[in-house]
């Protein structure tokens, strides 16, 4: 029996880098196009200043809802038709500034994989001029 001609076993060796590169690649395009937010930002109703996660969005499971509202709002916030109590929901008065994750001492323990639907409601505090108003979106959750 002869031996294997060296070229043979580069031949085999590049197949092999060749298919894994390729299949690296492919693998990161997939997950670039599965996570990438498509069309335009979305819009924010006024007096909403900022929220996170934004509609469309894909985070992390350790994610918490982060609304900032301009001082002298109330918040109420639902997630999945869950209504958080206002005792759950971390609040900054001087920056009207509202946030609230999911824990073992919360009404939703952790975030499950997949989509989730957020509700806030808001309205100026006793004593000012009223204005409710109310926005609903999704986000994702892998």
């Amino acid at each position: 029996m002869g031996a294997v001609p060296s070229g043979a076993v580069s031949q085999r060796r590049f197949a092999i880098v060749f298919a894994v590169l390729t299949a690296g690649f492919a693998a990161v395009v997939g997950a670039v196009i599965l996570l990438s937010p498509e069309g335009d930002p979305p819009s924010i109703p006024e007096p909403v200043e900022s929220l996170f996660p934004l509609p469309g969005d894909a985070v992390v499971r350790q994610t918490a809802i982060e609304v900032d509202l301009p001082i002298g709002y109330t918040l109420e916030i639902e997630v999945d038709g869950v209504w958080i109590p206002p005792h759950e929901i971390g609040y900054t008065p001087a920056t009207g500034f509202y946030v609230w994750q999911p824990s073992p001492d919360s009404v939703i323990g952790f975030w499950e994989p997949g989509d989730h639907t957020v509700t806030i409601r808001w309205d100026t505090v006793e004593g000012s001029r009223p204005d409710p108003g109310e926005f609903t979106w999704s986000f994702r959750v892998f």
